[in-house]
């Protein structure tokens, strides 16, 4: 079998400070060796790229997605766009998915979609009828009556819709848990409380313990996990304790919250580059409650940082003003903004990313046998974050052993059969 190496790279591995002169040997879809110094075990059918010291690192995975979304009403309070048909929001998710991975993100895991269309696009991804990253399949929204993103008006009718399951109850949360795992959702999506960008206010859970310790009960039980939306710190505690694996937004997170989501292996996607964009072109009293979480979240997010809290990338693209395709820019203000140390971001958006996507084991990190998922940057984004938001500056993209984008002249190839690629 063939092999490709990238030699004379820097190493940037996903965990560990960079290092020069690394050479990466791909074998089929994996990760066959790293060694550090020349490379001098090859033959004659390797396919050889000289990098001159670009940087080589993992696909990053984006934690927190909306394949679907294209912006919001005031009116509804939720996603423009979720009135079009299914075929069409699919239409769109595939568009954004491709989108995301020639961003250089080869894995997502979503926050929810209408329709099962996160399913369905990774079945599509899988068969190779489109093209797109690694995917974590999403659920509908699901939470109780009344909630912070029930926004239809009372006389529509029942408020369950393509978007959202409402329901009321233990045993209804477990029968709506399972009808999405049914439907192919691997990770559920629930409202647990107002607050970050939803209407109202946040006074804590949305929904009974008895309620959300059953669907998250449900879900562990058929292999599937749960994510919530929470800006509370009593609920962030709550739902911790009963087991929920992933905080989305986290506002009101404290040194308490940071000890309980470590002892439970809760993930944190804190998902701050929405408020922080709302914030400057936007005003009114929801914004400047958003504003003020905000800038608590400022501070203690080094905090959780320093302490080792697995968090990573993820926010609403798609609700303006985010736009779909300028995912990296979510790096550079967690860097500028927050104060988070390059290298730690960069481990958020590979390392702790793949184990948010549950294959920690074969993603995230660029190791002997792990799955060759990787970019190879012109220029080396621990120095300068930036670097990753230019797709100009990704000149090769791999999923799986295989090149999405390969943008490195002849002149750096080694092998006379240097196999051609379309650039993206």
């Amino acid at each position: 079998m063939q092999r490709i190496v990238l030699t004379n790279a820097r190493l940037l591995d996903g965990d560990k400070p960079p290092r020069d002169k690394a050479t990466i040997v791909i074998k089929g879809d994996r990760v066959e060796r790293v060694i550090t110094g020349p490379w001098s075990d090859g033959n004659s059918t390797d396919e050889v790229y000289d990098l001159v010291g670009r940087t080589v690192m993992p696909g990053m995975v984006i934690g927190h997605y909306h394949a679907t979304y294209t912006g919001y009403s005031a009116a509804t309070v939720l996603p423009v766009g979720m009135e079009a048909p299914p075929a069409v929001q699919t239409i769109r998710a595939a568009n954004h998915l491709k989108l995301a991975l020639h961003a250089g993100f080869t894995g997502v895991v979503s926050a929810g979609a209408p329709y099962a269309i996160d399913a369905a696009c990774k079945d599509a991804i899988d068969q190779g009828l489109i093209e797109g990253p690694r995917m974590v399949a999403g659920s509908r929204d699901v939470s109780t009556t009344g909630h912070s993103q029930d926004g239809f008006a009372w006389h529509w009718g029942p408020g369950t819709t393509s978007q959202t399951n409402i329901v009321d109850g233990a045993d209804a949360f477990r029968r709506a848990v399972r009808e999405e795992i049914k439907r192919g959702a691997e990770m559920i999506k629930i409202f647990a409380t107002a607050g970050h960008g939803t209407f109202g206010p946040s006074p804590g859970l949305e929904l009974s313990e008895e309620e959300l310790g059953a669907a998250i009960d449900a879900a562990h039980q058929r292999g599937a996990r749960v994510r919530a939306h929470i800006a509370h710190r009593g609920a962030i505690l709550t739902a911790v304790r009963l087991g929920l694996d992933v905080v989305d937004h986290g506002d009101g997170l404290d040194q308490e919250c940071i000890d309980r989501m470590l002892e439970k292996g809760t993930f944190l996607v804190p998902s701050m580059f929405y408020p922080f964009r709302v914030s400057q072109v936007a005003s009114g009293p929801q914004i400047d409650a958003m504003k003020k979480d905000m800038y608590e979240m400022y501070k203690i997010l080094p905090v959780a940082n320093r302490a080792g809290l697995a968090m990573t990338l993820g926010d609403d693209h798609g609700a303006q003003p985010l736009d779909h395709g300028n995912y990296a820019d979510e790096l550079e203000f967690y860097v500028k903004e927050v104060g988070i140390p390059a290298l730690d971001v960069i481990r958020w958006a590979t390392k702790f990313g793949g184990e948010l996507m549950n294959r920690g084991h074969e993603l995230g990190t660029i190791t002997e046998g792990k799955l060759a998922d990787l970019l190879v940057v012109d220029g080396d984004p621990i120095k300068d974050i930036a670097l990753l938001r230019s797709q100009d500056n990704l000149l090769a993209i791999m999923k799986g052993g295989k090149f999405v984008r390969l943008r490195l002249s002849q002149s750096q190839a080694q092998n006379a059969n240097m196999r051609s690629f379309a650039s993206a």
